[in-house]
């Protein structure tokens, strides 16, 4: 005996049913689709079209040239900046785009100030656009030199730069506390304390740059130049000495303001290499020069007396942070002080016949320290 059939189930139902299944099937195949779709389509946009950062607004500098193609900008956009820090995320989602779009053979010559937090939508309507070349000019940062000593350079070279912008850029822990060694400064103690935070990193060298560039850019500049200098064999040997980055850079900052001649570098370092290891103050004029902004080579005892951290005949040790942005030959005596200047354990030192004769006199002991001084001392004046 056959079961019987539901009475909804007539001919016309089943008739119809088979009409509108297509329909019903192709309608959820639909909308399934644009669910993956739409997913895809998300995904895609999140991971290779929006900014790789929509919170680093850091300008970088981006330079299309002749007889680029459209892969080999794709490239270097992802490499710009670091290769953990490109300007795109996948490269070759960059060239699909422009092919997609029509701009593939657009993208034109000239150099562009571009940002992370940058599509890539905007990236290629901002090289679309083209850029006309920009004026430049150089300018020299002499080793030894202070931040306020720098923005003398710039002006020099005729660079027009707003100086409470660059000082007040140069105390901004959170532009630059991207650099590894800025954010180890960020955590000594007093920091806040420091005439400038980026005192010291701010690389002595010729810089080429452009006539407009912000402060940030400036600086921005130096500081990849110091990075580069200051490699992972100094860090190393700074290590093996007891020491840090910063105190480094802080001795070296000021073996460049006491020593005039090469060879004379690393021997100022052994003597104060050896104060420091005695527990002796450094007594550095070089550090009363940046304390009371004046050049000499006696002070009173009154001056000497002047409340500072750095003051290093009131204070012990290192002054709270560097007192010059020194170069590479400072920070390699700071490294690597005379062997045989530590060995014989020289702690003094002083000018000679100036101006004929830029040398240091050294001294092991206080009482040969100041029958120097007695000789030379008329020199100084």
């Amino acid at each position: 005996m056959f079961e019987k059939k539901p009475s909804w189930l007539s001919p016309k139902v089943v008739k119809l049913w088979r009409i509108v299944r297509p329909l019903v099937v192709l309608a959820i195949s639909a909308g399934l689709t644009y669910i993956v779709f739409a997913t895809a389509y998300d995904y895609v946009l999140n991971r290779y079209i929006n900014p790789v950062d929509v919170n680093d607004a850091t300008p970088i500098e981006f330079v299309v040239n002749n007889n680029d193609s459209a892969s080999s900008v794709a490239t270097r956009l992802a490499n710009a900046g670091g290769e953990e820090r490109g300007l795109i995320s996948n490269p070759t989602v960059f060239k699909v785009y422009v092919d997609f779009v029509g701009k593939a053979d657009k993208l034109k010559v000239g150099t562009y100030i571009l940002s992370r937090n940058m599509d890539i939508t905007q990236i290629v309507d901002i090289i679309c656009e083209g850029n006309p070349p920009k004026q430049t000019l150089m300018f020299t940062v002499q080793e030894g030199y202070t931040i306020k000593g720098i923005l003398q350079s710039l002006e020099r070279a005729e660079m027009v730069v707003d100086e409470n912008a660059f000082l007040e850029m140069c105390n901004n822990a959170d532009a630059f506390s991207k650099y590894d060694f800025i954010s180890l400064v960020l955590e000594e103690e007093d920091v806040s304390k420091r005439d400038y935070l980026l005192e010291g990193y701010l690389f002595p060298d010729t810089y080429e740059i452009y006539v407009d560039a912000l402060p940030e850019t400036i600086i921005n500049k130096m500081l990849v130049r110091f990075n580069e200098i200051f490699t992972d064999t100094y860090i190393a040997r700074a290590q093996e000495l007891g020491m840090t980055i910063d105190e480094i850079v802080t001795l070296a900052s000021i073996i460049e303001r006491e020593a005039k001649l090469e060879d004379d570098f690393k021997k100022v370092s052994a003597a104060f290499h050896n104060r420091l290891r005695a527990g002796q103050n450094l007594e550095s004029c070089a550090t009363m020069q940046y304390v009371l902004k004046v050049n000499k080579y006696i002070y009173t005892d009154e001056e000497l007396a002047t409340v500072s951290p750095y003051n290093t005949y009131k204070n012990p040790g290192l002054p709270i942070g560097p007192i010059s942005n020194p170069g590479k030959m400072a920070i390699e005596a700071a490294l690597y002080p005379n062997e045989t200047y530590i060995e014989k354990d020289y702690r003094y030192f002083c000018n000679m016949d100036l101006p004929e004769n830029e040398a240091l006199i050294f001294a092991k002991t206080y009482e040969e320290h100041k029958k120097n001084i007695e000789k030379y001392s008329k020199y100084w004046s």
